[in-house]
């Protein structure tokens, strides 16, 4: 099996080999909700970070018996795994004030699946020192209750070294993306999201050996010529990538994102100048930005057309799940502010589940027919 493969197939599933070797080593996994909480704390007590998601679920009869079909079906997708014991393999579990939706999903987690240890961030809406300060004050408590709960100390030597450990990682898919540059590229989008979402499902110094394997492996192949137009997919959180796949099906090529499970979560290296915990909280509020922080939005529209520029792409896909606030609020904003730079839109709402991507082609194959090269 090659690199390639291997990641694929840990993208696929909740649990998989790597949790598997790990759980029979002793060892803990903690799951975690957002890309705003940093895994270095995890890791560097020997902790196992795992991002937890929805791909595999089709349907959420149980979660619906505690959250309304108003609520974000992401999260009914991710608590009806939970109650159905998909996670029964989580030692822990890290939330935060992403939404209002991950909010009550973490109180009814902690109610009725009951995982050993719990912990809620308040992360700030800002990025200005204050805000600094106040994260790093956090992250402190948050180093705290984990060297109580699981019996371990947390040292400045473990923390700087798992900063190294995921520093690397960031680099690593960094080059992964430099190959989706090219004007033909190596990756297509679904094989570069499987790589991603792969990322917070392993181990990272497996994943960094997986991924310098992937980057020497792909790098022999021959480019992607005859692709179509080349696009970015923006939004709502895309944990499976059988949605850039339905994408890419109707004749284009997603060559980057601005994901939380793409290139958000690694886009920027931790900065180790200083205090390592004020680091941390530096660098993962100043990361590139999501709509739940109340900075000016400019910083988001600086964000995508930077990606347009860089990427050369043709037209951007903003989707968007029912139901989600932050993207909700944010895309008629961000709507008129591409058109004033006349780059092409489409916004697509949603559910999480594939099942009902059939009008999603159907909107992407007229957006390509739009901007004239479908």
């Amino acid at each position: 099996m090659t690199s390639l493969e291997e990641l694929s197939e840990i993208s696929k599933t909740i649990a998989n080999p790597a949790v598997d070797k790990w759980k029979a080593q002793g060892k803990p996994i903690v799951g975690f909700f957002c890309s705003y909480i940093p895994e270095e704390i995890l890791h560097a007590a020997g902790i196992f970070p795992y991002r937890i998601k929805a791909k595999g679920c089709t349907n959420t009869p149980a979660a619906d018996a505690f959250l309304a079909p108003v609520n974000c079906s992401f999260v009914r997708s991710c608590l009806e795994l939970a109650l159905e014991g998909s996670y029964g393999f989580l030692d822990g579990v890290v939330s935060m004030n992403s939404c209002e939706h991950i909010r009550r999903l973490y109180d009814i987690w902690k109610r009725k699946v009951k995982t050993p240890y719990s912990h809620f961030l308040c992360v700030p809406h800002k990025t200005d020192e204050e805000a600094v300060n106040w994260y790093r004050d956090e992250l402190a408590i948050f180093k705290a209750g984990l060297e109580k709960a699981f019996g371990v100390s947390i040292t400045e030597e473990s923390i700087r070294n798992s900063i190294a450990v995921h520093n690397e990682t960031r680099d690593l898919l960094r080059k992964v993306y430099e190959l989706r540059q090219r004007e033909t590229p190596l990756l297509t989008g679904k094989e570069a999201h499987e790589i991603v979402v792969a990322a917070m499902a392993t181990p990272k110094e497996d994943y960094n050996r997986l991924l310098k394997g992937l980057l020497e492996e792909v790098g022999k192949r021959e480019g992607i010529s005859a692709h179509g137009p080349r696009l970015m997919v923006m939004g709502s959180v895309i944990d499976d990538p059988d949605y850039i796949g339905i994408i890419e099906d109707m004749g284009c090529l997603v060559v980057t994102d601005a994901l939380c499970f793409g290139s958000r979560y690694f886009w920027e290296p931790v900065k180790t100048n200083g205090d390592l915990m004020e680091c941390l909280a530096r660098s993962y509020l100043k990361r590139p930005v999501c709509p739940r922080m109340s900075e000016d939005i400019g910083q988001i529209v600086t964000y995508t057309k930077e990606m347009v520029e860089k990427f050369n792409i043709d037209g951007v896909i903003m989707e968007r799940i029912r139901c989600c606030d932050l993207w909700g609020g944010t895309t008629l904003i961000l709507q008129k502010r591409l058109d004033e730079r006349n780059i092409p839109l489409l916004v697509v709402d949603r559910e999480y589940m594939t099942s009902g991507a059939g009008q999603m082609s159907t909107r992407v194959g007229a957006f390509l027919e739009m901007i004239g090269r479908g």
